[in-house]
């Protein structure tokens, strides 16, 4: 009886990591679906970029004493430096804890999506920045669309608040204050972005929904192949 009650436990389980796969290969897919579209109006309409030059066309802040340390903190953690080395530190550590190399592999595969695909785009359009005082693309080299700040926000934090999720039995409660966070890191770097004039705001709307479509995949991925090592399945 017990070992039919173990059958029946492990078929839910792996019935839920499907169900669970395929809600976020979707969300994914509508994801880079807006990521699309926003490049194409970014891209060919006019209207879309005036949008941008009311917002960008103008003179950028000059900061000073805490105002210049409070926003240049928050620009900070949108940087890959800082965020992909605690999220490596974090997956390391919980890596040994469990004694599995799946929280280092996602983190890996999360930081080489981000940099190829967002490196990709920004050399293959390579559209000019406000403070060039143009809004041009293919000017030739790195250029700012999507802003790589934004993504990488969205992206880096969020798989750090997936694996804390999975590997330390929080509850849905948590859950919801851990999304609540990266949503706030990830809207409070592109306000800040947008606010010292580095980036247009279609930049940052590019960002966030390139970002949010890899971080998907990524938990994506981690519900296709199961793991009896992770202590949080449901």
């Amino acid at each position: 009886m017990s070992e039919k009650n173990d059958i029946q436990h492990t078929v839910r389980i792996d019935l839920r990591r499907r169900r669970q796969m395929v809600r976020a290969i979707r969300l994914s897919s509508l994801l880079l679906a807006l990521f699309a579209l926003n490049t194409l109006l970014v891209t060919s309409s006019n209207s879309y970029r005036r949008l941008d030059g009311l917002i960008g066309d103008r003179p950028s802040p000059h900061l000073h004493g805490l105002t210049r340390t409070l926003i240049l903190s928050i620009d900070n953690l949108g940087l890959r430096g800082l965020s992909a080395t605690l999220l490596l530190l974090a997956a390391f550590a919980i890596s040994l804890r469990f004694k599995s190399w799946r929280p280092l592999n996602l983190s890996f595969l999360a930081l080489l999506g981000l940099n190829v695909v967002v490196g990709a785009l920004k050399i293959l359009l390579s559209r000019s920045k406000p403070r060039d005082g143009s809004d041009l693309f293919h000017i030739g080299g790195i250029g700012s669309y999507p802003s790589g700040h934004a993504a990488n926000a969205i992206l880096t934090w969020g798989v750090l608040a997936y694996l804390i999720y999975r590997y330390t039995h929080r509850a849905l409660g948590r859950a919801k204050i851990l999304q609540s966070g990266v949503a706030l890191v990830s809207l409070g770097v592109s306000a800040v972005s947008l606010y010292r004039n580095t980036h247009w705001l279609s930049d940052l709307v590019g960002g966030l929904l390139i970002g949010g479509s890899l971080l998907v995949l990524v938990i994506a991925v981690d519900r296709y192949v199961p793991s009896a090592k992770q202590p949080v399945q449901s």
